[in-house]
């Protein structure tokens, strides 16, 4: 049985989006078309071949038309999936096409060898699709599977002192014992004030918090897009990686992060907002995450130490909650947020979410939010793939909204990506030291004066 599990944890962990798997699929995919035409040849019938390549000629093209449609025309997602994806998907289908007319006109082996690169063609286009996007890192993150420990179990200890504290003991050589790396746990957040039902939480906890005597530290919350999970924002996101790489050079200092499900299941569009379709969604995040939070975590007061990020539907809830409650977010950073909540048309999610109440739907509308709540010394971070140019172009809207409103605005591009989580991690490696920077991380002995434009993953268009 510890086989067993030893096995089926190995497995779970295996990379998708790079690595031997990834690899391998694509080489068997590629070997076994060329085997396939090059047998065809060997035999001298060159007309089946032709049959078969405008088999697949007429497959791609079919691909490349609904592919198109659903990402650009219906926009099934609610966003273009970019031509990186279209095109994808199209190769996928082209060599579907091709297999299937192989299987049908071969014989014996040849045909035998056709059927099995069936299902070898579309894991390969899968695989691809998914690289395009950096959705699901890994296979357990296919299952929702998770391997990690409870905070409750962990016996986090209480905070003892400040950060300034803290780096003077390290700049006094006398910290406390503590792992060389972050660790990451799974969390049921009780829903005591919203009654929401949420899937359990991620949480990643720095080496500092993990000591027995840990500071008080600042807190982002990392919103998934949707469909997403917890699970994958930090997986998908890199940020454990890149904050790690921060603690390291920073006496083991690095921010909490709590990564909630806003949602509760990957077909559901909660709109972050408190609604009769899918219940209190923003009073379990603003209410329930942080009291939880402020019960078991080593974390700083809520207000200027804490940040609210998130991509895609997460951005537009970033956009949407932080101007709501200053309170508790000194700080924004969204990435391919959408202008407005988003799920169908607006007089549906008016009568659907709020009862035909327009103006509580208004209310959560990003712009509006940032205008009824003006003046604000807030910050935001406001970023989206260079290929998403409606998530671009809601970048500068929006942005010209928190700036009216008093908020320190810096508005960002990432070059050669679109609405993906390549983009977001090319956002987090710059705005993460910043972020960390303005709420009084870092030592002495470590400092950077790197800018926006040091970043040659981005764009400064603000």
């Amino acid at each position: 049985m510890q086989v067993w599990s030893s096995w089926l944890q190995s497995l779970m962990r295996v990379r998708i989006v790079s690595g031997p798997f990834h690899d391998g699929v694509l080489l068997v995919a590629a070997a076994g078309l060329l085997i396939l035409a090059a047998w065809q040849l060997a035999c001298f019938d060159r007309v089946r071949l032709l049959w078969q390549l405008l088999a697949g000629v007429a497959t791609g093209a079919a691909g490349l038309l609904a592919a198109w449609l659903i990402s650009d025309v219906i926009m099934v997602f609610g966003v273009s999936l970019g031509w990186a994806v279209i095109g994808w998907a199209a190769a996928g289908f082209a060599a579907l096409g091709f297999v299937i007319a192989t299987a049908v006109q071969a014989r014996a082996l040849r045909r035998v060898i056709a059927i099995v690169m069936i299902p070898v063609m579309l894991v390969a286009a899968a695989v691809q699709v998914d690289t395009v996007f950096g959705e699901y890192q890994t296979i357990g993150s296919l299952v929702g599977w998770s391997p990690y420990q409870s905070v409750s179990q962990a016996g986090i200890a209480r905070p003892t002192m400040t950060v300034d504290q803290w780096k003077r003991r390290a700049a006094d050589g006398d910290l406390p014992n503590m792992p060389s790396t972050g660790r990451l746990f799974s969390e049921r957040i009780a829903n005591t004030a919203s009654r929401f039902r949420a899937r359990p939480a991620m949480v990643w906890l720095p080496p500092a918090a993990l000591s027995d005597t840990p500071p008080k530290l600042p807190v982002l919350i990392l919103l998934a897009g949707q469909p997403g999970s917890p699970g994958r924002a930090m997986q998908a996101s890199g940020i454990t990686a890149l904050l790690n790489d921060y603690a390291a050079a920073h006496d083991g200092l690095a921010p909490i992060v709590v990564s909630p499900d806003q949602n509760g299941g990957d077909t559901i569009n909660s709109l972050c907002a408190d609604t009769a379709k899918f219940g209190k969604a923003e009073t379990y995040l603003t209410k329930d995450v942080p009291n939880w939070i402020a019960a078991h975590l080593p974390a700083d007061d809520a207000g200027a130490k804490w940040a609210i990020s998130g991509f895609s539907q997460g951005g537009t809830c970033s956009t949407q909650l932080a101007p709501r409650h200053a309170d508790l977010f000194g700080t924004m950073i969204a990435v391919d947020g959408e202008i407005a909540p988003t799920s169908g048309s607006v007089d549906n999610m008016v009568a659907s979410y709020f009862g035909g109440d327009r103006k509580a739907y208004e209310a959560q509308v990003p712009v509006n939010a940032l205008a009824a709540h003006a003046p604000s010394d807030q910050a935001a971070v406001l970023a989206a793939g260079e290929n998403d140019t409606v998530s671009v172009d809601n970048v500068k809207t929006i942005g010209a909204a928190a700036r009216k409103a008093g908020w320190d605005v810096t508005e960002l591009e990432a070059p050669g990506t679109g609405h993906d989580w390549h983009a977001v991690h090319a956002v987090l490696e710059a705005a993460l030291p910043w972020w960390c920077a303005r709420v009084g991380l870092g030592s002495s002995s470590t400092t950077t004066n790197k800018t926006w434009k040091d970043y040659d993953k981005l764009e400064v268009l603000q």
